[in-house]
């Protein structure tokens, strides 16, 4: 008895530890457990929708992990001996590494590679902070690449089918409008107010309008039933009363160079009259103190 709770008390990494559940070793335990991994051995999962990962949260979690540890397992499929590949986790590979471990606890499974996208995708709608154009292109891919309908793919994921051709929607707006979505210059409801217009000048001169006026999402609902000349008009007025084009560039320019100082999204809210706000979001009083403290070093 005093042995057994001796062995329950050294916990997970005891468990990760022994020959028993080490697939890694001589004798390979059954798929779907947990194994500690080289993270040297695993390769990235070529499937991986998310294209970028914003640096200030993955920072926070390299911090969580160097005083916790990897609380939820990745997850891998064996794709050899020794050798394995991604299907969901990169973030928490990524912040590992910069944490400096070396080995990573992991969930191994067995997929091939359509079962492996599928997976990876459906892991990253529910677990992943994805934008509206990630979830439209995850979405999009499901369908395409696993050869799904509309209606198979929100039954799957937990959607109805409302939700799931919305995103769809999202990807048939012209280029401009995704990288405002991507870069969370405008929401999801000001997107589908949008799509309901058919001429993309009329479209992206209301992106304009609702960029530089902070448009609320009634309020474009409201400006998609003008005339386009009516809009257009707005917008030659507001340029010629705002800022230049080339003003929003230099605040584009600003807002990066911000960024990369304090390691979050800086916004810069120009006014008519020349003054203006620079934002600095934090989401926790420990990032507030790390902000703080870069601009005192300034």
């Amino acid at each position: 008895m005093n042995a057994k709770r001796q062995a329950l008390g050294k916990g997970l990494n005891a468990l990760l530890a022994d020959s028993n559940t080490d697939i890694t070793g001589k004798n390979p335990v059954p798929l779907n457990n947990i194994a500690e991994i080289p993270i040297n051995e695993i390769e990235a999962n070529p499937f991986q929708p998310r294209e970028a990962f914003n640096d200030a949260d993955l920072e926070e979690l390299v911090e969580s992990i160097k005083v916790h540890g990897i609380i939820q397992p990745v997850t891998v499929r064996k794709i050899g001996r020794g050798k394995y590949q991604l299907i969901s986790g990169e973030r928490r590979i990524r912040a590992s590494i910069r944490a400096g471990l070396k080995s990573i606890p992991a969930y191994v499974r067995i997929a091939d590679d359509q079962g492996m996208l599928e997976m990876s995708l459906i892991e990253n709608i529910h677990r992943e902070n994805l934008n509206a154009i990630e979830i439209g292109i995850s979405y999009k891919r499901l369908i395409e690449e696993c050869d799904l309908k509309q209606e198979e793919l929100a039954a799957r994921i937990g959607k109805n089918r409302t939700t799931v051709t919305n995103y769809l929607r999202l990807l048939k707006l012209p280029e401009e409008i995704q990288l405002a979505l991507r870069d969370n210059k405008l929401s999801m409801g000001h997107a589908r107010s949008l799509i309901t217009i058919d001429d993309k000048d009329h479209q992206l001169a209301i992106l304009d309008i609702i960029i530089k006026e902070d448009l609320s999402v009634r309020e474009v609902e409201e400006l998609v039933k003008q005339d386009k000349s009516d809009v257009i008009q707005r917008t030659d007025t507001q340029e010629s009363k705002v800022n230049t084009r080339s003003q929003q560039v230099e605040y584009t320019q600003w807002e990066k160079k911000f960024s990369d100082i304090y390691l979050t999204k800086v916004k810069i809210k120009p006014k008519k009259d020349g003054r203006g706000e620079v934002v600095i979001p934090f989401r926790s009083e420990e990032e507030l103190e790390r902000i703080a403290s870069l601009i005192s070093k300034k």
